[in-house]
């Protein structure tokens, strides 16, 4: 039955019933799409190839068994947003998922188990046991304290599956990954136009999620965004390049610490405030400071913003392009998997050929 994977290209689509009956020409109704969807009907072989061809999708795609799931869904979203859009997102997470481990069932990969740290989940009664969890993830992964240059790179090679999709009001999510006959995975889906030191906090913010376990009434969100702070930015590395306590800190100087760690100005005040480098009174100065330029408000263009495409996940990207290498796949299906067009994949392949 083709019930849930319909439902979910559709709603992955955006495109309401009677919007995909619309683009399947008008050849069922909106109620017969319905019942394909609850699986109370099954379409016919025309009725199948026109579904598929108005979702963008192959009728072996619609016709698979194989189902995911997620379970535990944490969004990052503006206050507002509404059910629906909620469901979309989850269903074109899912629909991106399923094509990402389709690639790796044709090159006969297994799937990269999540390799959770040996220290989670870590117990957190106050925010600052944040520090000590960002610390032990660093020391069970053999990160030392070095800056991390790809973090989307470094989680994948974790077995966390980063997604990056086009968003609205939603920065992303974070979620258990439930496939019939297999262990959870996991899964972050961040905004693809963010500027890439808003991506990597949120990165770093929801492996605090995955990695923490907060007690005694300590605000989850305030500990991941500590975790956050503290896995970017360790403590002794900042220390050392600005001091233990100071009066104040200059723009520039948060500009060249922004190069070296990747994390935007705001969030490298917080961390100095968090610290104990500065106090409230010298955070508060900078961030009035912040306000009066818009860095605060949309689209958060600070000096130097690092360009969106640079902290991007890839090794989807790569596994298609290996696959299409191997003859595992031929072009329309490698574009199908990658959401492009043949033309776009031919300009992709060029551009890594050269």
């Amino acid at each position: 039955m083709i019930g849930n994977k319909l439902k979910v290209a559709r709603s992955a689509s955006g495109m309401s019933l009677r919007a995909l009956a619309d683009a399947m020409g008008s050849i069922v109704s909106a109620q017969a799409v319905g019942k394909y969807e609850r699986n109370e009907d099954m379409p016919s072989s025309r009725v199948l190839i026109a579904l598929a061809k108005a979702l963008s999708v192959s009728e072996e795609y619609l016709l698979n068994e194989d189902e995911l799931s997620l379970e535990g869904v944490d969004f990052r979203k503006k206050v507002g947003t509404s059910s629906r859009e909620e469901a979309t997102l989850e269903a074109r997470a899912i629909h991106m998922l399923e094509r990402y481990l389709a690639v790796e069932d044709m090159l006969q990969m297994r799937s990269v188990e999540w390799e959770q740290p040996r220290s989670a989940p870590h117990p957190v009664s106050d925010i600052r046991d944040a520090e000590d969890a960002a610390r032990s993830v660093r020391d069970d992964w053999g990160l030392g304290n070095d800056p991390i240059p790809q973090l989307a790179e470094l989680l994948e090679e974790r077995g966390i599956k980063v997604l990056s999709l086009d968003l609205d009001d939603v920065d992303g999510l974070a979620a258990k990954v439930r496939r019939k006959g297999s262990d959870a995975a996991r899964v972050i889906v961040i905004k693809q136009s963010s500027w890439s030191e808003r991506k990597r906090f949120n990165l770093a913010h929801e492996l605090g999620h995955m990695v923490i376990a907060p007690s005694g009434g300590v605000d989850e969100e305030k500990a991941a965004h500590r975790f956050a702070g503290a896995f970017l930015m360790p403590a002794d590395v900042l220390r050392a390049e600005v001091g233990a306590h100071r009066s104040s800190i200059s723009i520039g100087e948060l500009v060249a610490l922004k190069r070296l760690f990747g994390v935007s100005i705001q969030a490298l005040a917080y961390r100095c405030k968090d610290l104990g480098i500065i106090n409230q009174a010298a955070c508060a100065r900078l961030f009035k400071v912040f306000a009066e330029r818009g860095w605060r408000t949309s689209p958060f263009e600070e000096p130097e913003s690092m360009k969106p495409e640079l902290e991007e996940p890839r090794r989807f990207e790569r596994l298609c392009f290996r696959a299409l290498a191997e003859g595992v796949i031929g072009e329309s299906r490698a574009a199908e998997l990658l959401g492009i067009s043949v033309r776009e994949l031919d300009r992709r392949l060029d551009q890594v050929a050269a």
